[in-house]
């Protein structure tokens, strides 16, 4: 079975094998939802992130919010290890 690329919300959102390890990724680019994620928890703006990070879009960061909301609404089993 060969993994292909996958594309989220429009094109922002991005799976692919052979960028960043499979991690989920803004628009191709080598900066990933998690990294976005992380600013945005430990109280970075918006306005910061997109100084840090010319390449990206206003846009984008919405999109990170939007796909991590999206995985958050699967359904969970914990399951007991030994």
């Amino acid at each position: 079975m060969t993994l292909e690329k996958v594309h989220y919300l429009y094109g922002r959102i991005s799976i692919d094998p052979d960028v960043c390890n499979g991690k989920p990724v803004i628009r191709g680019k080598r900066i990933t939802v998690h990294t976005i994620l992380d600013y945005l928890s430990a109280g970075e703006s918006v306005s910061e992130i997109l100084r840090q990070h010319p390449s990206l879009e206003a846009e984008d960061i919405p999109a990170c919010l939007a796909f991590a909301s999206r995985l958050m609404d699967q359904r969970y089993t914990l399951q007991k290890i030994a």
